[in-house]
């Protein structure tokens, strides 16, 4: 080794310290992940972080994700937002639900805020304008009333006969505008199928029985599920007792029909997640939130579960299995 390289040789070992300290001290984003529920859904948050790793932010490499899971109690959510605005995250992301991002909201009016999964974010008062939702929230709408009316149309097709149908809420379960939007249009739809609606309440598992008792009690034909984290969470109870009662059953999402529910429509879920994961690293990299629009679902999943329909005794139309996203055998 002449004396040029050897001198090169040393300047790059003087270098390599420097080199991995700089690479150590490079700052490392904090993303807050609040989920009403992480067990109920574990393929969302799968399609949350590969979101994150196909724009390179990797947890654990160059973002780390703070994890708060409220499991399905409502009432922690709060004091779990306030922890990671504790934590001085750099943008929290909500995992679903009107009444989550609310209280991310109310933890923080600085911090950026990306939601996912809520109906109406102007009527329920998250944004001002969709295009330009100002302040620190932004994030993807899954529309919500707008979907009752297809869930009816396609309980019709499936169940010959259909003349009542019983719809389960959870009261509260929505903003207030959202939550009688989504009985409205319940109401609006059942018309103009030609069914009757029999609205049956239940505010969490204790009161599952009861309802299906109300609705055998009601004669009805079939049940749609509205919108609820809680209902997500209890969603396989939920199955067992429609399928205990010869229930043919629509839902919002298809955790159920995997579960064995009969069928669900609905935005598709796993998507929205993925493009939330744009959001996030848009602001990380700068963006403001404010700035950013709220988007509109661009996926929708028709699944049907035709051994649930066989043990129900019902022939599924072809011309409905036809615009099915997927039909599980």
């Amino acid at each position: 080794m002449d004396r040029r390289d050897t001198v090169l040789a040393l300047l790059a070992l003087a270098a390599a310290p420097l080199a991995a300290e700089a690479q150590r001290s490079a700052k490392v984003a904090r993303i807050g992940y609040l989920s009403p529920s992480l067990a109920s859904s574990p393929q969302l948050r799968a399609a949350f972080l590969q979101g994150l790793r196909d724009l390179g932010d990797v947890d654990g490499r160059n973002v780390a994700i703070e994890y708060r899971d409220a499991e399905g109690k409502l009432e922690r959510v709060p004091g779990l937002a306030a922890e990671l605005v504790a934590l001085k995250v750099d943008v929290i992301f909500v995992g679903g639900g009107t009444r989550v991002t609310l209280a991310a909201m109310e933890a923080t009016k600085t911090i950026p805020i990306v939601f996912t999964g809520l109906g109406d974010p102007v009527e329920s008062g998250i944004v001002t304008n969709l295009a330009r939702p100002g302040g620190n929230v932004t994030g993807l709408s899954s529309l919500g009333p707008e979907l009752v009316g297809k869930r009816l149309e396609l309980l019709k097709q499936a169940v010959p006969g259909l003349d009542r149908v019983a719809v389960l809420r959870l009261p509260g379960a929505l903003a207030g505008r959202t939550d009688k939007d989504m009985l409205t249009e319940a109401d609006v739809a059942a018309r103009a199928v030609g069914v009757r609606l029999q609205f049956v309440e239940a505010r969490g598992p204790d009161e599952f029985a009861r309802a299906f008792s109300d609705m055998n009690s009601a004669r009805v034909d079939a049940l749609t599920v509205l919108p609820s984290n809680r209902f997500l969470r209890e969603h396989r109870h939920l199955v067992e007792l429609a399928a205990q009662n010869r229930l043919p059953a629509v839902y919002t999402s298809r955790e159920f029909v995997d579960a064995g529910g009969l069928m669900s429509y609905g935005a598709n879920s796993a998507d929205l997640h993925r493009r939330a994961a744009t959001y996030v690293h848009k602001i990380l990299k700068g963006a403001k939130p404010g700035d950013l629009p709220v988007e509109q679902p661009t996926k929708f999943e028709l699944v049907i579960n035709l051994k649930t329909a066989t043990a129900l005794g019902l022939a599924i139309p072809q011309s409905l299995l036809a615009h099915a996203d997927e039909v599980i055998q």
